[in-house]
This record gives C-alpha cells, structure tokens and sequence, in this order.
C-alpha cells in the first residue's frame, strides 16, 4: 500500500514540530507541507492531492471547523486541539479522530491507523462496487437485490435506513455510514447527516434543499455548498 500523504495545518511553531516530529516516526506516513492558517492550504490542495490534514480548531482568518466546510470530498481529518469544547461538532463533519492537546505518540498512533484501515476497506469497497452495478441488502430476512441506478435517495432512521427507488422503499438495519462506504462515489452524495441522494436524480436544487425525483431534501448546514461543487 502506498504512504499516506499527509499536511498539518497549526499556528503554533512547537505543535508543528511535534507533529512533524510524530509523523516522521510512522513508516506509513508522507509528510507534504505543513502551513500556519488554512488560506494558505487552500490554495495548496487546488494543485496537490493529499490523504490526511492535521487540523487545528483555532487559526487565524479562516478557523479549522469552517475550512474544513469548504471542502469538497474532504480527505480523512484528524482535530488536534487544546479545546474539547468542539468534539461532537468535528464528529458531525466526519472527522477521524480528535486528539487533544498535549497528546503521546501512542495516541497519535492510534489515530493514524484508524486512517490507514479506513483507507485499505476504502479500496477493498471500491474495487467491489466497480465490478457491480447493484447491491445485496437485508429486507424482511431475504437478500434483495437493488440497482444504483433505481435509487432515488436514502434516509437514516435510528439504527434502520429507508432506502426509496424509484419502484419502491426498502428497509434495512444498518447505518448511514455503512451504506455510505458500499455506494459508487461518483452517483451518490450525502448531503445530510440523515440523507444521500442520488447525483443523477438530481432535478434542481437551492442552498437550503435538493429536489431528486420531486421529492425535495434538505441540505444540512454543514453540507452546504457540496452540490454546487458537484
């Protein structure tokens, strides 16, 4: 498996440093830039791609949580902060994980390879979802058969999820970020934490909800700004 490229974004010289210092210890870990406020690393990933941002909350002009808004397909994102105050919030947007300041290099550790098995179950899932237009999900004790191409959007309910075609609805135990990991990237998006919808069912949209299929779906504030970059 190839190294995962890495950027730190932190204003602080010395947690640079440790990070740096933590990073270069890990064989698995490429080390591409570090910047001291996200403007500046803006404008590094329009021309370079990377795996992984250490990101710190707060930064000046622009602050973690809202850089981290901005992106589109953000990479794995690990918090390192002083501040536990923002853990539920960098949850909501899908962080990996949010080490707080100071932090041991075992924990550090532990962060990265939840990055790294992630990405290895990302592979695996995708060189899956290529070969195969549809997917096998439980319904009522029997596996059924659904193509991607029938599924308008898909709606979390608890630890169940509604997935509606256009022919009908399904219901199956499991969670939204399970179905998430099984669905081709390219024709869904998930643009609430309770919703994914279909990108080619897509009918018209504002900066508040998208219309798929008529049905119309609210887009979560943190979601924003996804389907115009789409």
């Amino acid at each position: 498996m190839s190294k995962i490229r890495c950027i730190v974004i932190e204003d602080e010289p010395l947690a640079v440093q440790f990070l740096a210092e933590y990073i270069v210890q890990v064989p698995f870990l490429e080390l591409q830039a570090t910047f001291k406020n996200a403007l500046l690393a803006i404008e590094f990933l329009r021309d370079h791609a990377t795996d992984l941002i250490f990101l710190d909350i707060h930064l000046p002009q622009l602050k973690g949580m809202d850089f981290l808004k901005t992106l589109m397909n953000p990479p794995a994102v690990i918090i390192t902060t002083a501040y536990h105050q923002y853990a539920v919030q960098g949850f909501d947007l899908n962080v990996t994980d949010y080490l707080l300041k100071p932090f041991a290099f075992e924990r550090f550790l532990v962060a990265v390879n939840k990055v790294k098995t992630a990405q290895s179950e990302k592979l695996k899932t995708n060189d899956r979802v290529e070969e195969k237009d549809f997917i096998f999900l439980n319904v009522q004790k029997k596996k059924v058969k659904i193509l991607f191409s029938e599924i308008v959007y898909i709606e979390s309910q608890r630890e169940y999820i509604k997935i509606n075609t256009i022919k009908q609805q399904y219901l199956t135990k499991m969670s939204t970020q399970e179905i998430e990991r099984l669905l081709p990237v390219q024709l869904f998006k998930r643009i609430h934490r309770s919703f994914i919808i279909s990108i080619p069912k897509i009918e018209s949209y504002t900066a508040e909800m998208v219309e798929v299929n008529g049905i119309s779906i609210p887009i979560g504030r943190e979601y924003r700004g996804i389907i115009e970059n789409l």
